[in-house]
């Protein structure tokens, strides 16, 4: 499965922003999340019943998901969730002190 999200932000801005997104999603679900590199991040754990593995890279004011396809009946709800936390957390209308942490 993958995921390409457009940005407008610094990469600086938007890796901070990734950063307190992984943060809600380790504290909300349990999902483990990693920098590997500056600009590439490991996602490792679950939401209800979708498995998510994968990483995360940025970069040029695209933000691309590459992980795991959860197969037929769960790719559009993975897709869905992925996208909407993106849009959340790199929507530069909204402060990074506003992004929920848990």
């Amino acid at each position: 499965m993958e995921i390409d999200f457009p940005y407008v932000l610094s990469d600086q801005d938007a890796k901070d922003r990734l950063d307190v997104l992984g943060q809600y999603l380790h504290n909300k679900h349990g999902i483990k999340v990693s920098w590997v590199e500056e600009k590439r991040a490991r996602f490792s754990g679950k939401y209800l019943l979708v498995k998510i593995e994968g990483e995360l890279s940025l970069g040029n004011g695209r933000a691309q998901f590459k992980g795991e396809d959860p197969g037929f009946l769960l790719r559009a709800r993975a897709k869905d969730y992925i996208q909407g936390k993106l849009a959340k957390y790199l929507d530069p209308k909204v402060s990074l002190a506003e992004l929920p942490r848990d």
